[in-house]
């Protein structure tokens, strides 16, 4: 007699976690504004959080995104044209702009994003969550990063 095993079925999440980068970002600007990107996903939508890791000896490790975060670039009008979807379709969102390889600090950092009004932002990433169709139709036109 042989015991079936099934493999569990594949999990689909019915939200998306997506990141726009320019595509004239040099390696290491990539790397610092994507991670500063989705920094902020977890504290405005934390159900996108998992739970806490352990290995096999309890060593504890912070808990992940429970969900794959998507990395698409595009030209300095398609980061306009995403901000301008996802601020229309109110997703939550978080920006990069150029004037922040500037700065040092969050204070610094959120008075350069203050001083500048939405329409003349010069956007360098940003980051949504949303539903998965919602996501799709704000980064139409984006490519996968390489």
């Amino acid at each position: 007699m042989t015991a079936e095993t099934t493999a569990p079925a594949p999990v689909r999440f019915d939200t998306k976690i997506a990141v726009l980068l320019r595509d004239d970002l040099e390696t290491w600007q990539r790397l610092n504004v994507t991670a500063f990107l989705v920094s902020g996903l977890g504290t405005a939508v934390p159900d996108v959080i998992g739970e806490p890791y352990a290995d096999a000896d309890d060593t504890p490790y912070l808990p992940m995104f429970r969900q794959p975060v998507m990395v698409f670039e595009g030209a300095k009008e398609m980061l306009t044209t995403a901000h301008t979807r996802a601020v229309g379709r109110g997703v939550p969102l978080s920006v990069f702009t150029s004037d922040l390889f500037a700065t040092g600090n969050d204070r610094d950092n959120r008075a350069a994003v203050r001083a500048v009004r939405r329409d003349a932002m010069d956007l360098v990433g940003l980051a949504v969550h949303g539903p998965r169709n919602a996501v799709d139709k704000i980064l139409k036109g984006a490519s996968m990063h390489p």
